[in-house]
């Protein structure tokens, strides 16, 4: 089962099934749901998977959480999987130095590490609506890969339609092109003048809005959402943490009970918080290592305790996926560590004021599970430019990860690093990190040079972008976004 981060406010259920809290994620208060309790795999769980498939450990984690899925529906969408590069392997660990590996999560249809999740996930949802006879309106906002994932697991599924919200000239040319070209009956793609910040408190206040959802239930259409405030996507990014450490006990590069650092570069915190489950779940991980880029906050609440964006404006940075101010997820920790009362309390100082303020044991309690640093983009061009000389070519989110690689470990240890995009994504910047100038390169430009000149893959789900006709050009100001997806659903 499942209950509120903030508490119940005596309307909503105080515990629901992990049906009804993928379907409606909003919970009291405007908190979040979590597991009532996580299920603890010991130790004989991982020696059990060693010689298991990404979709038998996947369907044995699942399994664990009771969800009430039936087996038929979860093995289903665990067959996704079998889309991605190698079916059985669909994301792989690459060792790169004696004690770095790279946990690739970008072998999915999107090329970004939301494939591992919104796959299954988007059947799950899909599967649930028709069974019930339910009509759902999903919402996604993105910072650029969120969305052409949940557009490419919802496109055409029945009792389904999606509105997808992007800052306008907040993404890549690629990730764009990935949204504003898709062709499904059931897909709403609408450009923001804003920035992600803005796209997701959007996304908030809408399914909490009963205004809204009054006047989807005019048309019978109920209101669920695609991004990790949903614990669908969540219950999916703590299965390849578990993942990381049997590949690396299937490689012999570590023996059973052996800890590991897990590296991830964090925006929303979902993928930290899928770490940060794995972790308490049973993988042995020393701690979780946050990498930021100039939009620090995530790191300044970790190293201090406070969470300010009082006098913070949002930075355009060349990792613009990690380009956010107002992290979801951290909730869901808070929640773990301090209980509902206080995080109901923090949040409300955060919504009314800008600021929370963690107490120093609190703050110690955050500390005993992560550390967190943050990078620029000129340190970013140069770990892609150093990596590349050794042969190993990575996006500029997964170029962060190295700066805590570096800095934050406090015992030799295995460590793993998890890279969420595909270097096609960001194909400008890498190569200005590689030609080592600041030059302006279009991302079909890039693409071809990186391709020919580095001997790298050009998949064809890329290539094919720059040929799609554009069937989403809408920009519209951020207040207009409620009127215009209501326009959307009538039509």
């Amino acid at each position: 089962m499942f209950i509120e981060t903030r508490g119940n406010d005596g309307v909503k259920p105080i515990e629901v099934s992990f049906s009804d809290a993928i379907l409606s994620p909003s919970a009291s208060f405007g908190g979040l749901y979590v597991p009532k309790q996580l299920p603890k795999l010991e130790e004989n769980f991982l020696q059990n998977h060693i010689n298991s498939s990404y979709k038998e450990l996947a369907y044995d984690i699942l399994k664990a959480f009771e969800i009430d899925i039936e087996e038929e529906e979860i093995k289903k969408a665990l067959d996704l999987y079998d889309n991605f590069d190698d079916a059985s392997n669909p994301c792989p660990v690459v060792k790169v130095k004696e004690d770095l590996f790279v946990h690739e999560q970008y072998h999915g249809p999107t090329r970004a590490f939301k494939d591992m999740a919104l796959q299954p996930f988007g059947s799950i949802l899909s599967s649930i609506a028709k069974k019930r006879d339910e009509k759902y309106l999903i919402l996604a906002a993105t910072s650029g890969d969120t969305g052409p994932a949940a557009l490419n697991t919802f496109k055409n599924k029945e009792n389904i339609q999606i509105a997808c919200l992007y800052p306008d000239g907040g993404t890549s040319d690629v990730q764009r092109l990935q949204m504003v070209c898709e062709d499904g009956k059931n897909q709403k793609i609408i450009g923001i003048k804003g920035n992600f910040d803005d796209a997701q408190t959007a996304l908030k206040n809408l399914l909490s809005s009963q205004t809204f959802k009054d006047e989807l239930e005019k048309d019978g259409i109920k209101l669920s959402a695609a991004n990790s405030v949903n614990f669908g996507r969540i219950i999916f990014q703590i299965i390849y943490h578990f993942w990381s450490y049997i590949e690396l006990l299937k490689q012999e590069e570590i023996s059973f009970g052996e800890k590991i650092y897990l590296v991830v570069p964090s925006g929303n915190f979902g993928n930290v918080l899928g770490g940060y489950y794995a972790k308490h779940m049973g993988v042995p991980v020393e701690k979780l290592l946050v990498a930021s880029n100039e939009n620090n906050i995530l790191t300044e609440w970790i190293n201090t305790g406070v969470y300010d964006i009082r006098n913070k404006e949002l930075i355009l940075t060349k990792s613009p996926a990690m380009d956010i101010l107002k992290s979801s997820n951290i909730e869901r920790v808070m929640f773990s560590l301090y209980g509902a009362q206080r995080t109901k309390e923090l949040f409300d100082d955060l919504n009314n004021n800008n600021i929370f303020t963690l107490t120093e044991n609190e703050t110690k309690l955050l500390q005993e599970e992560f550390a967190a640093i943050n990078s620029d983009d000129e340190y970013g061009a140069k770990i892609i430019k150093s990596y590349l000389d050794e042969g190993y070519l990575m996006d500029p989110h997964t170029a962060t990860c190295i700066k805590a690689y570096e800095n934050l470990r406090e015992k030799d240890l295995k460590t793993v690093i998890y890279s969420t995009a595909e270097w096609t994504k960001f194909s400008p910047t890498v190569l200005n990190a590689l030609n080592q100038d600041n030059k302006t390169y279009a991302d079909k430009e890039a693409l071809e040079e990186i391709s020919s000149k580095f001997n790298a893959k050009l998949p064809q789900s890329i290539s094919s972008l720059f040929e799609a006709k554009v069937m989403h050009s809408i920009i519209i100001e951020k207040e207009k976004i409620e009127e215009e997806i209501i326009k959307f659903i009538k039509d």
